[in-house]
């Protein structure tokens, strides 16, 4: 496997299929993690503040909505800032998410855990020969002691394990990844604990196809630790990224067939391309199990605008939560939406504390141009109707707009041609 992965390198690695099938196998509950002040924090262009951090996590306890869907919350514990944070979410006393640390097989990060508190943490295990070879500079062998010695010592402290596979997308399944998780399960069954397995798409490769092969299959690496490991779906999380454009459409594959946990960062802020927008995880719940089941995500236009007061920018065609996502400019559309939303809004953007908006550009109707005067006050007739659509037209045609125009600008062309027509 790790010859035939470098010699790849730098080309995509090579989507191999082998005809085998596996059948979908929905788990009876369905839960979200999160590990925005773990993935997303060390993306994020800044460090989080104590205050962010709480802003932030008393939103994601808001979107739960004591739904307990969203579960848990992973967080670093390395630096005396990262352990001010977590006592700060802590003393919120929280139901949901649940704090928990997140560290490396060893023992000095288990003792990190214990002494913030913490009973429970996802302990990192590289586990593909590249990872083990060119970061570790060692064998498997070697790291397989390195991670049973850990993990026996954070079971032996009652600290919970959520055991995290890193790079199991690039990994030998059945050489390799099979025997150690056995080993991490009898290991469980001695302390009467179950492990939590983490299965992380480390560099996006996975793919949401039965057909693929491992370990590139998302569906079949779900379906190996279900049905040959015996790992339960409520021990299966999933944790995705979006080198490729597939962290979503991955992240709901492991659900569809038999994981029942999903780790993802708000708005999928997250290292290169980023993780698994939570945002994302909520609305796919609802299509999986037709309903929110107690969660509010009306709350994520209180996020947008968190994260905006600390200087990111949602990308504006990001789906659920950027300023395009239920935004229409095509004239034929908007006369459409006029009849009825549905046309070209698949749900209420109310849902997610959104609201559908029409931008005025070179393919906007006189429809559009007539809806936009109504939805911001002006007095509407066809005389002026016809003199914004040919201003429009003119701004476009003799190029000097390549972009819509904002709310702000149209206005000031309406209030200069209601002067003009008097």
């Amino acid at each position: 496997m790790l010859k035939d992965v470098v010699g790849q390198w730098p080309l995509p690695p090579r989507l191999s299929f082998d005809g085998v099938y596996v059948e979908p196998d929905i788990p009876s509950e369905l839960f979200i993690t999160d590990t925005t002040f773990r993935d997303g924090q060390q993306a994020f262009y800044m460090y989080y503040s104590v205050e962010d951090a709480v802003k932030l996590f008393k939103l994601l306890g808001n979107l739960d909505n004591g739904s307990g869907r969203i579960i848990r919350s992973e967080f670093f514990l390395y630096t005396e800032r990262d352990r001010r944070l977590v006592k700060a979410v802590r003393e919120l006393d929280l139901e949901y998410p649940k704090v928990i640390g997140w560290g490396r097989a060893r023992v000095d990060d288990v003792r990190l855990v214990r002494e913030a508190g913490l009973d429970e943490m996802v302990m990192l295990m590289s586990i593909s020969d590249i990872h083990i070879r060119y970061k570790f500079g060692s064998t498997r062998d070697r790291v397989v002691e390195k991670y049973l010695e850990a993990a026996e010592y954070a079971l032996r402290g009652d600290v919970r394990l959520r055991c995290s596979l890193e790079d199991v997308t690039r990994a030998d399944v059945v050489g390799f990844v099979i025997p150690f998780v056995e080993k991490l399960l009898r290991l469980g069954e001695r302390y009467g604990v179950d492990i939590v397995i983490k299965l992380p798409d480390t560099t996006g490769v996975g793919v949401p196809y039965p057909f693929a092969s491992l370990p590139y299959s998302i569906p079949k690496l779900v379906w190996v630790f279900r049905r040959v490991l015996g790992v339960s779906s409520e021990n299966l999380e999933f944790h995705g990224h979006g080198d490729y454009h597939m962290a979503v459409a991955n992240a709901v594959s492991a659900w569809l067939y038999g994981a029942s946990v999903n780790n993802g960062t708000l708005l999928g802020i997250g290292e290169r391309a980023g993780n698994v927008p939570i945002e994302s995880l909520i609305i796919w719940y609802t299509r999986i199990k037709g309903s929110l089941d107690g969660m509010n995500p009306r709350v994520l236009r209180d996020v947008i605008e968190v994260f905006s007061s600390m200087g990111y920018r949602v990308p504006t065609y990001q789906p659920i939560v950027g300023d395009n996502a239920f935004t229409t400019a095509a004239g034929i559309h908007i006369d459409a939406q006029l009849r009825n939303p549905i046309t070209y809004l698949s749900m209420d953007p109310g849902l997610v504390g959104r609201e559908a908006r029409i931008m005025i550009g070179p393919y906007s109707g006189k429809s559009s141009i007539r809806h936009w005067l109504r939805l911001h006050g002006f007095a509407v007739n066809e005389e002026l109707v016809d003199a914004v659509y040919e201003r429009v037209k003119s701004l476009y045609d003799n190029g000097l707009r390549r972009e819509p125009l904002s709310d702000e600008e149209l206005t000031r062309i309406v209030n200069e041609l209601v002067k003009l027509l008097g």
